[in-house]
């Protein structure tokens, strides 16, 4: 734990090799085979968890790719086997939710290789955008994260509704 001195309730921070956030959003580009340079910043962030590797999946409710941290899935998988595999509402999603799923490492460039399929997915053409969404990077086709970026009206709305903090009075 980090201590500064003074007595912190709220906030602690463990020293291990789970992350909790990532800060940043980076303009990128993808060569032809489907390489991508992380970015040295979000790199830095990283470093700690390079060895472990990532799951690459499709966003669920965004036409972009979603890059876990292995530790990141595994706490997600963890959940998700809490699901009752005799329902067919749960096997129709983990079906769905896993589709095109694929295991990447990061080479000792700093590259990593995203699989044609999630390219074809995403809409991926060379100039992407790589963005931090807490606990994941999410990478997106440049002009598809400016269109859904650009719309400032429906984030408003949108703040209000998911930050609103309900006050006991």
């Amino acid at each position: 734990m980090v201590k500064s001195g003074k007595k912190f309730n709220i906030f602690e921070v463990e020293s291990n090799l789970t992350m909790n956030t990532l800060v940043g959003t980076y303009e990128c580009k993808v060569d032809t085979k489907g390489r991508l340079m992380l970015p040295s910043g979000l790199k830095k962030q990283m470093l700690p968890l390079l060895e472990e590797g990532f799951v690459l999946k499709r966003s669920v409710f965004q036409p972009c790719l979603e890059l876990y941290p292995m530790s990141e899935w595994n706490l997600l998988m963890d959940k998700m086997n809490g699901l009752n595999r005799f329902s067919k509402k749960n096997n129709d999603f983990i079906r769905k939710f896993s589709a095109g799923v694929k295991i990447i490492d990061v080479d000792a460039s700093g590259r990593l290789l995203i699989p044609k399929d999630l390219i074809n997915f995403a809409s991926i053409e060379k100039e992407i955008v790589v963005s931090s969404a807490i606990n994941i990077v999410e990478i997106w086709d440049k002009e598809k994260y400016e269109s859904v970026i650009s719309d400032s009206e429906d984030f408003a709305d949108l703040a209000e509704d998911v930050m609103r903090f309900e006050t006991n009075e």
